[in-house]
C-alpha cells in the first residue's frame, strides 16, 4: 500500500511575530533542563541502595527506567507534535518532568523513584520538538544556529548538571536534587507559555496506536538487553530472549508501519539516503560521545595509588568536564555558519574527526588534571559540530509537516548509540582490572582500550558521513532546510 501523507494544515499564529531571540533562548533552557536530569542521579547512584532501602539491582532501575521511557517517548511525542502541536506537546513534555521530579523529591522507597525517573524520561522529547519548533518559526538566516544550539543542549546540560548535581548532592539532603529539577522545570513551563507561539504547520490525521506500541515494545526489549545484559549474562536466556523478541517486533513493526495509512514513522522518508545515513551516523557520535562521560570522571575520581587515578572528588570531577558544555554552545554558531557555507555534511565530518582527534589526544595525556578539561574542551568541540549539523541533515531531507517525527527519531538514534556504549564500556572495564587494597578496578589500558573503541566509533561516523548525498544530490520532493513550506493560515 503506498503511502499518502495527509496535507499539512496551519494554525493561526497570531497577530504579531514572535520573538525570535526569546524563542531560541526558551527552548534551549528547556532542552537544557531536560537534559539536567539525564546527570542529576549520578552523584547519589552509589548511595541509592541505602537511602532507598533496596537491593543494588534493583536502585539500578532509576537510571535503566529513565533511559526505556525516553526512548519510547521521543518519537511517540515527535509524532503527536506534528498532528496536534507541537508547542502543546512541549508543555506536556516539561509537564511530566515537573511531576516526575515531584514524585522523586518525595520519595523515600524504590517504587516512586522508578515512577518518578520514568515520568522524567517521558519528558525528552523536548529536544526535536523545540528544533522542529524553531523551522516553524525563525527566519532563515536564524535557523542555523538556532538548532545547531538546541541539538547541542543535550550535551551542553549534561556537562554542566554533574558539576551542580554533585554540589547539591555534598551540601544539601538528596532530594534537593529533585526539587532543584522541579523549580526549573516550572522555570522552563512559565517561559514556553509566555514567549514560545504554536507552530504553524500540523499534519493532521489520527495517531497510529498499534505502531505506538510496537515500537514502544521493540525499543524496549533492545535497550533492556543493552543495558541490562552484562548484569545478567550476555549468554543468558533472559538477554538472549530479549534481543530475539527486539527484532522480530520490530520487524513486524516495520511491515506494519509500510502498510498502514498514517504511520508512526513513515519509514519510506526514513528509508531516504540522507535521512538514513545521517540516522546511521547519529548512532556513531552517540556512541563516541558517552565514553568521554564515563571514562573522564572515573580517572579523576579513581584513588591517586593506582598510578592513574587522580584522586579527585566528584564536585573537581564535574567542574573539569563543565568546560565543555560552554564550548557547545559557543561552538553552536561556527558550526551553523560551516553548514551554509559548505554544507552540514562537512560540518558533521568535521566533528566527528575533532572527537576522534580528543580521544586519541587523552590517550596519551591523562596524568594532570588540565590534561582532562583540555580533551573535554576537544570533544566537546567536535560534539558541538556534530550535534549542530544533524538537524540541518535531517530538515533538508524531509517535508515541514513531518520535522518533528523525523528529528525525534535522529535524537533516538543518537539514544541508541549512547546505549550500546555503556555496554560495550562496562563489558571492557570490567574485563580488565588490577587490584587495589583486595578491590578490583578498571585498569589503566582498560581506560584506553575504552577510549581507543570511542576514537574508532568517531571514525566509523567519519566513514557513514561521508556516503551522505550533496544537497543537489537529494531525492524528489526533499526540501532544504531554509525553505520550510509557508502555509496559509486557516481562517
Amino acid at each position: 500500500m503506498s503511502h499518502t501523507p495527509a496535507p499539512p494544515t496551519a494554525v493561526a499564529g497570531g497577530d504579531s511575530p514572535p520573538n525570535t531571540s526569546a524563542v531560541v533562548a526558551v527552548l534551549a533552557f528547556a532542552g537544557i533542563v531536560v537534559s539536567l536530569m539525564q546527570t542529576l542521579v549520578i552523584p547519589i547512584v552509589p548511595e541509592l541502595p541505602k537511602l532507598l532501602d533496596a537491593p543494588a539491582s534493583d536502585t539500578a532501575w532509576a537510571v535503566t527506567a529513565t533511559l526505556l521511557a525516553a526512548a519510547v517517548a521521543t518519537p511517540v511525542m515527535g509524532r503527536l507534535g506534528d498532528m496536534y502541536g507541537k508547542r502543546r506537546m512541549l508543555l506536556v513534555s516539561v509537564v511530566l518532568l515537573i511531576g516526575g521530579s515531584v514524585m522523586c523529591g518525595l520519595s523515600e522507597s524504590l517504587v516512586p523513584m522508578v515512577v518518578g525517573r520514568v515520568l522524567q524520561g517521558l519528558a525528552s522529547g523536548v529536544i526535536p520538538l523545540g528544533i522542529s519548533i524553531m523551522r516553524d518559526e525563525l527566519p532563515a538566516e536564524r535557523l542555523g544556529s538556532a538548532t545547531a544550539l538546541m541539538s547541542a543542549s543535550l550535551g551542553i546540560g549534561g556537562a554542566l548538571g554533574l558539576p551542580a548535581a554533585a554540589v547539591i548532592a555534598d551540601n544539601f539532603d538528596w532530594h534537593m536534587l529533585f526539587w532543584t529539577s522541579a523549580a526549573m522545570g516550572v522555570v522552563a513551563l512559565i517561559c514556553v507559555l509566555l514567549f514560545v507561539p504554536e507552530s504553524r504547520v500540523r499534519t493532521g490525521g489520527r495517531f497510529d496506536l498499534v505502531g505506538g506500541v510496537g515500537m514502544a515494545a521493540g525499543l524496549v526489549c533492545l535497550l533492556l538487553a543493552i543495558s541490562k545484559g552484562a548484569d545478567w549474562g550476555w549468554g543468558s536466556g533472559t538477554t538472549v530472549g530479549l534481543f530475539v523478541a527486539a527484532v522480530v517486533i520490530l520487524l513486524v513493526w516495520g511491515w506494519w508501519e509500510l502498510r498502514t495509512p498514517e504511520p508512526l514513522v513513515d519509514l519510506r522518508t526514513t528509508a531516504r539516503r540522507q535521512v538514513l545515513v545521517t540516522n546511521l551516523a547519529s548512532i556513531a557520535v552517540g556512541f563516541a560521545m558517552f565514553a568521554m562521560s564515563l571514562v573522564l570522571p572515573q580517572l579523576l575520581q579513581l584513588p591517586a595509588e593506582t598510578g592513574y587515578g587522580l584522586g579527585k572528588s566528584m564536585l573537581v570531577a564535574g567542574l573539569c568536564l563543565a568546560p565543555s558544555g560552554l564550548v557547545m554552545m559557543a561552538t553552536a554558531p561556527v558550526s551553523a555558519a560551516i553548514s551554509r557555507t559548505r554544507g552540514p555534511k562537512v560540518t558533521l565530518m568535521i566533528g566527528v574527526l575533532v572527537v576522534a582527534a580528543g580521544y586519541g589526544l587523552n590517550i596519551v595525556l591523562m596524568s594532570e588534571v588540565w590534561h582532562f578539561i583540555l580533551v573535554a574542551c576537544v570533544i566537546g568541540m567536535g560534539i558541538g559540530f556534530a550535534y549542530g549539523s544533524m538537524p540541518a541533515l535531517i530538515m533538508g531531507a524531509v517535508p515541514a509537516s513531518e520535522t518533528a517525527a523525523a528529528n525525534s527519531l535522529n535524537t533516538l538514534m543518537r539514544s541508541l548509540g549512547t546505549s550500546t556504549a555503556s555496554a560495550v564500556a562496562g563489558v571492557v572495564l570490567a574485563q580488565m582490572t588490577t587490584d587495589l587494597g583486595g578491590y578490583a578496578l578498571p585498569s589503566e589500558n582498560a581506560f584506553k582500550a575504552v577510549l581507543a573503541v570511542g576514537a574508532g566509533a568517531a571514525l566509523l561516523a567519519f566513514v557513514v558521513a561521508s556516503f551522505i548525498p550533496k544537497p543537489d544530490a537529494a531525492g524528489p520532493g526533499e526540501p532544504a532546510a531554509e525553505s520550510a513550506p509557508e502555509p496559509a493560515a486557516v481562517k
